[in-house]
């Protein structure tokens, strides 16, 4: 939190790391993704850069309810730092902000919301970037080991990255 701190502002995503269909499949099954694997939450910089990556959950469980099992909302709220969210996280509160959500009996969005949304949308780009970047990493393109081990895997690949980071930085 201390290096997050110093962000102007963080962008928040979560990802599906594939793995091997394992005993216990329903918990690791993502309906939305058809296929099984593990939910990690990534928090980047406003360059794009990754500056934190979560412990691996299973991948039925939804990106806001990962979040707050981490306590990544509450702890950025209380940072004070404006974080940047896709519409998975609505609802999440505090310094998080999600795009805005066609609801059921509105039927179009005003034009300054789209304008919005636009704005939103190029800003969590660069969250995208950090979360191709974890996932250049050839091991992530489907784990074949428990996925208990995907924490250590995925904090490892961090901390690489972290060091490859500053190796060409300076």
């Amino acid at each position: 939190m201390t290096r997050i701190r110093l962000l102007a502002y963080a962008i928040l995503d979560g990802t599906l790391i594939p793995i091997d269909r394992v005993a216990d499949q329903k918990p690791y099954y993502s309906g939305k993704h058809k296929r099984h694997g593990v939910n990690v939450q990534v928090i980047a910089d406003a360059a794009g850069r990754l500056v934190w990556a979560s412990a691996a959950l299973p991948g039925s469980t939804h990106d806001l309810t990962a979040a707050r099992t981490h306590g990544i909302i509450d702890a950025l709220t209380s940072a004070h730092v404006m974080t940047f969210a896709d519409k998975g996280y609505q609802g999440a509160h505090g310094s998080v902000r999600t795009p805005f959500k066609r609801r059921r009996f509105r039927p179009k969005l005003s034009r300054r919301q789209k304008t919005v949304n636009r704005a939103h949308a190029k800003i969590r780009a660069r969250g995208e970037r950090a979360i191709a970047a974890l996932k250049t990493w050839r091991i992530l393109v489907k784990l074949r080991c428990c996925p208990r081990r995907a924490t250590a895997i995925v904090q490892a690949i961090l901390v690489l990255h972290h060091v490859e980071a500053d190796r060409y930085a300076g």
